[in-house]
């Protein structure tokens, strides 16, 4: 502990008293977190929907009838809609609180002139901090003293390769952030902020309010607003031809109120919640924590999905992947840092035996070396590595070789060792070997090892080390050269440990790509997604995993933070790669997209990406290794950090906006249907074709579980082989509109032509055209399956044979006949009125064959995708 003696007057640390005072001065070492929205706040914001609004408006339209019955089914959507939604929000929360690990729990300070453990919410500015491997840094601090100090500050800057920390450094070096990680060495920091003051404080602070309505409530409201206007004025045409033809007033009044209440698909927000709901059931069982339950329509509006690199895309620990001798070159295959593998060189694994030069290159790399890898234990699920991220990198590629780290330690014992410093950018080890003398291993940084003064290799090894390193460096790989000498015995002065030296070669590390990482860029490219890369670390880095990755060829521009902050980056929308950026700068970008036209989704795992995750349209985050600020900024939580759920959550985004479609085309064809027959019937001698309460009946069985089952169709098969829809599209877009109005007329011809021949034959004209209006409905209903002809979704089936045996009681049965009007009919007249409902199925899968649906056009960066 000598080199973490201090003669400064902080060496002594705070007296008791002194931080008490300053603790409520400043207030407790928290990041000010979101407040908890009480369940009556839950409520209210269920019920500003502009459809449940609508809802409302009905219900109490149907209570001055007094349809109690229809009112009640009305009120039951709008409660369990409400219901669902905040259950669903709650639940969220919970599985979100018990993720979060990321604060410190406690902190080692120095008050009274001894150590003492205290909460980490107690340390103020002005405590000593001890620090040591392992620990999350409390608070924003200057280093007074360090020995091997090194933090990873990923989740602040989006750096990959951890920062050596020291004291009189630059201000980057020489002072430690809240929230970061210390992997190596310990030391001695005097706090200099905490809470909102510090680093990951302000960071917190920029993130703001979340962006408003979703696109689907978007399109909803819209919706909303025609429907009431349509619905009203068409209304007052049935009222006022009702009146002009002499029937009663208050008959058609009743009769123009149960029209509107028809033509209100009130099943929708019980159709749009349960479609929701479904998905977030899903993607719960892939480990998809749904924090606001639209968010799950959302992700199938994205049109670009901009990510964070370290730790989304990539595993977020390094890796030793290529390695380099003057004898060729091998690349290294494994998943983290477990030592199963294999070298391969040539297309062909290889040993310690075929590859002696590979060996011998990595039998040093490990030598000089203080990591460790650890297997898996209670505490961790997967082989995790302690200490320097990039030594444990060395060690899991030596592994995979076949070396074996305590045989070398065996068999070479450490007898002396210069540690690493930023001014000789290299670290060496002396071991003794079994034949005696004595064995230097050396690693560190190309330009400090690649010298005459250290290397013994003639210039022509050197050149060609120097060109191989700078090819790995050019394609993102953090490089490090290795080499060895063996002295006698007599070799005693420690400054000639680093002269003389054996080049052995380059091991090029960095942070591998997960390996979903690939296939979820291009499910997502195949679904006309943009994948944008948005990244806090180096342009080169940034560039080699864009590339590797799909999300940009090595012709494309990579713009960095620093161009953004000149202004002379130009469109941000014009690029796909973005390296060195802020937290505030990933905000401008998220925007920028945004302000394009585009439903921007953006993944992270960092405090740095808290703000674009909460201004992004839908915010994603990694649940086990995010940070508590990127989990409470996100719409949706990854808690097994796999990528590839994205895909399966957009796929669940474009289900529902699908269902939502279907439900619509069913449900407004049968209102449009409705609106026709009581508009034309008095032309055709039918003064009132059907009676307020026959109206409401129809409604409530067409509208109710059969219209809800439509939202729980599967995903159709092509759903992610064409883009999104484009956001300003309103819901009815895409040839809906034409395909409802020529449903609706078809269903009203044969319900009139029907009427009129009954009447003309002297049947029971009403009540046959009250049981083929609805019929004719629930077979358009089975014409619209997502998957027909199959077993999917067996609730819809079931739906309709409900709704069928209902509308056939609603003739039959006594007291229905007595509350319906209607009279019962023969089994010949019945049997026809079947026949001319199976029409609706029918047509309705014919028209979906000669008319489908317009594939998106999307104009993305100025191209037209079309798929």
């Amino acid at each position: 502990m000598d080199e973490l003696r201090s003669t400064t007057p902080e060496a002594a640390g705070l007296s008791s008293v002194e931080a008490a005072r300053r603790l409520e001065r400043h207030g407790p070492n928290e990041v000010p977190e979101e407040p908890r929205t009480p369940v009556w706040r839950r409520v209210l914001q269920q019920l500003r929907d502009p459809l449940i609004l609508v809802l409302l408006v009905a219900a109490a339209l149907t209570i001055a009838t007094g349809d109690l019955t229809d009112a009640a089914v009305i009120l039951l959507v709008i409660t369990v809609n409400t219901v669902v939604g905040v259950v669903q929000e709650v639940r969220a929360e919970q599985a979100v609180l018990a993720l979060s690990a990321m604060s410190a729990p406690a902190a080692r300070v120095v008050r009274d002139h001894e150590e003492r453990s205290i909460p980490a919410v107690e340390v103020v500015p002005g405590d000593l901090v001890l620090v040591a491997e392992g620990d999350i840094v409390p608070a924003d601090g200057d280093v007074l003293s360090a020995a091997l100090l090194l933090a990873d500050e990923s989740s602040l800057t989006g750096e990959s390769v951890p920062v050596e920390k020291a004291p009189d450094s630059d201000a980057s070096r020489g002072r430690v952030s809240a929230g970061t990680v210390i992997v190596r060495g310990r030391g001695r920091v005097v706090v200099t902020a905490t809470g909102a003051d510090s680093a990951l404080g302000r960071i917190a602070s920029l993130m703001g309010a979340a962006p408003g309505l979703t696109p689907l409530q978007h399109r909803l409201a819209r919706f909303g607003r025609v429907l009431a206007a349509v619905t009203v004025a068409l209304c007052a045409v049935v009222l006022a031809l009702g009146l002009v033809r002499g029937q009663p007033v208050e008959l058609m009044i009743v009769a123009a109120i149960s029209l509107a209440v028809a033509a209100v698909p009130e099943s929708l927000p019980a159709v749009v919640t349960l479609a929701l709901a479904l998905g977030a059931r899903r993607m719960a069982d892939r480990n998809a924590i749904v924090r606001r339950l639209p968010a799950v329509e959302t992700l199938g509006s994205v049109t670009v999905i901009a990510t964070d690199k370290t730790g989304t895309l990539t595993e977020g620990r390094m890796a030793a992947e290529r390695l380099w001798t003057p004898h060729g070159e091998a690349t290294v295959m494994g998943t983290g840092y477990e030592p199963e593998g294999r070298v391969v060189r040539d297309g062909e694994t290889v040993t310690p035996g075929d590859a002696p030069d590979l060996a011998a290159l990595l039998r040093v790399a490990m030598l000089c070396n203080d990591a460790a890898l650890e297997p898996p234990s209670d505490r961790f699920t997967e082989w995790h590595g302690l200490g320097d991220p990039t030594e444990a990198a060395l060690l899991a590629a030596g592994a995979r070789l076949g070396l074996g780290r305590a045989e070398l330690d065996q068999e070479l014992p450490r007898v002396e060792e210069l540690p690493f410093d930023s001014g000789r950018k290299r670290m060496s080890t002396v071991h003794r070997p079994p034949e005696g003398g004595l064995r230097v291993a050396c690693k560190g940084a190309p330009e400090s090892l690649l010298r005459p003064d250290v290397l013994a290799d003639g210039p022509d090894v050197l050149a060609r080390a120097a060109v191989q390193a700078e090819v790995l460096a050019r394609n993102g790989y953090r490089v490090l050269a290795v080499a060895s000498a063996d002295h006698e015995e007599s070799a005693e002065q420690p400054r000639t440990w680093e002269s003389g030296l054996s080049l052995l070669g380059l091991v090029g590390i960095l942070d591998p790509p997960r390996s979903a990482s690939a296939t979820t860029i291009g499910a997502c490219k195949r679904a006309g997604i943009v994948p944008v890369l948005i990244t806090g670390d180096h342009p080169l880095t940034a560039r080699a995993v864009a590339e590797r990755l799909g999300i940009a060829s090595r012709d494309e521009e990579v713009t960095t933070g620093e161009r953004i902050r000149e202004g002379t980056a130009g469109d941000l929308t014009g690029v796909c790669v973005y390296a060195r950026t802020t937290p505030e700068q990933k905000l401008d970008i998220v925007q920028a997209w945004r302000g394009a036209g585009h439903v921007v989704a953006m993944t992270g795992d960092g405090v740095n990406d808290g703000p674009a995750l909460r201004r992004a349209d839908i915010g994603v985050a990694m649940g086990r290794r995010g940070t508590e600020v990127a989990r409470q900024a996100a719409d949706l939580v990854l808690a097994d950090d796999n990528p590839a759920t994205i895909v399966s959550a957009v796929e669940e985004g474009r289900r529902v906006y699908a269902n939502v479609r279907r439900f619509l085309l069913y449900a407004l064809t049968g209102g449009t249907a409705e609106i026709l027959v009581m508009l034309l019937g008095p032309f055709l001698g039918m003064p009132l074709p059907l009676l307020p309460a026959q109206i409401l009946w129809i409604n409530l069985l067409t509208h109710g579980l059969p219209g809800v089952a439509l939202g729980a169709e599967p995903v159709a098969p092509d759903a992610m082989r064409h883009p999104p829809r484009p956001p300003e599209e309103s819901v009815l877009g895409a040839g809906l509109w034409p395909r409802i109005l020529f449903m609706g007329a078809f269903v009203a011809t044969v319900t009139l032509i029907a009427g009129v021949w009954a009447r003309e034959t002297g049947r029971p004209w009403q009540s046959m055209m009250f049981l083929i209006l609805g019929a004719t409905q629930l077979g358009v209903a089975l014409g619209s399956r997502a998957r027909p002809g199959t077993l999917a979704n067996p609730f819809l089936l079931v739906a309709v044979g409900a709704a069928l045996i209902l509308q056939a009681a609603g003739v039959y049965l006594p007291p229905l006949r007595a509350v319906l009007g209607t009279e019962p009919l023969p089994l010949s007249d019945l049997a026809i009125a079947a026949a001319l409902s199976g029409l609706g199925h029918v047509v309705m899968r014919l028209q979906a064959r000669l008319w489908p649906e317009r594939p998106p056009r999307v104009t993305v960066r100025s191209k037209t995708w079309d798929r």
